[in-house]
């Protein structure tokens, strides 16, 4: 039965990618719910199909079997792993691409444009081109583009794997916590265990192709600070790093 806490239900989902070689089955059977207001994450090997299950929910490629179930008409944005701003725009141009897009553009989301681009600390460089700021820096900016449209579901296709080790630490704390602040559902897609770990809420691991899912965990840190390395300081992190660890060994 759908429990109306869900804004997303998935039921018994499989994919296959089929060419003139054959088919090659990426998913199989996988079933899970996500809680609206949840921070989802989701691991596992490299081309076991994480992104492919991100696009069926976005609804970019066509289902072939199982059931995708969402609570209302949702909004869905979608943060890929490069920040794709047109470089021949502003930052503040580049955030209002969405509404201009769909016709919907008015002085209220100008003003709340800029009021994004104060609360995320870019408001001094809205009048910069992207070739003018840092990879995190244009990251911001692109989680900025994709608020603008007031989504009820965030999928996050690997947002920081173009940023160096320093930056991405930096960047994937600063962009969770402005998404748990925003009390938004994020749907996660990772390589790295650490940022699963201090991001979710709930962490879901995925097999080799064909994926299925191997073990749910639930997340709970105990913080005694606040900062980027606050949830990698808490005394449970070790010991969730070291069981996600030996489900790839």
């Amino acid at each position: 039965m759908y429990i109306m806490d869900n804004i997303l239900d998935l039921k018994d989902l499989s994919f296959s990618y089929h060419s003139l070689s054959g088919e090659t089955i990426a998913l199989s059977h996988i079933s899970f719910q996500v809680k609206k207001g949840e921070f989802l994450a989701i691991i596992g090997p490299s081309g076991c199909g994480k992104s492919t299950l991100l696009s069926l929910i976005a609804g970019l490629i066509e289902l072939e079997l199982g059931e995708i179930v969402f609570n209302g008409n949702l909004r869905i944005g979608y943060m890929l792993q490069h920040d794709h701003l047109l470089p021949w725009r502003t930052i503040y141009k580049n955030i209002l691409l969405g509404p201009e897009i769909n016709r919907t553009l008015t002085p209220e989301k100008e003003e709340y444009a800029l009021k994004l681009l104060n609360d995320y600390g870019l408001y001094r460089f809205r009048n910069k081109r992207p070739g003018e700021l840092s990879g995190g820096m244009k990251q911001r900016a692109a989680l900025i583009r994709t608020m603008m449209m007031d989504p009820e579901l965030l999928l996050l296709d690997e947002p920081f794997s173009a940023l160096d080790y320093q930056t991405r630490l930096l960047v994937s704390a600063d962009i969770g916590s402005i998404i748990k602040e925003s009390k938004k559902t994020a749907i996660l897609v990772t390589h790295d265990l650490s940022e699963a770990i201090s991001l979710a809420d709930r962490i879901i691991v995925l097999s080799k192709r064909p994926a299925t899912i191997k073990s749910i965990y639930e997340i709970k840190l105990t913080k005694h600070e606040d900062g980027p390395l606050a949830s990698r300081n808490a005394p449970e992190f070790q010991g969730y790093f070291k069981k996600l660890w030996e489900e790839f060994t």
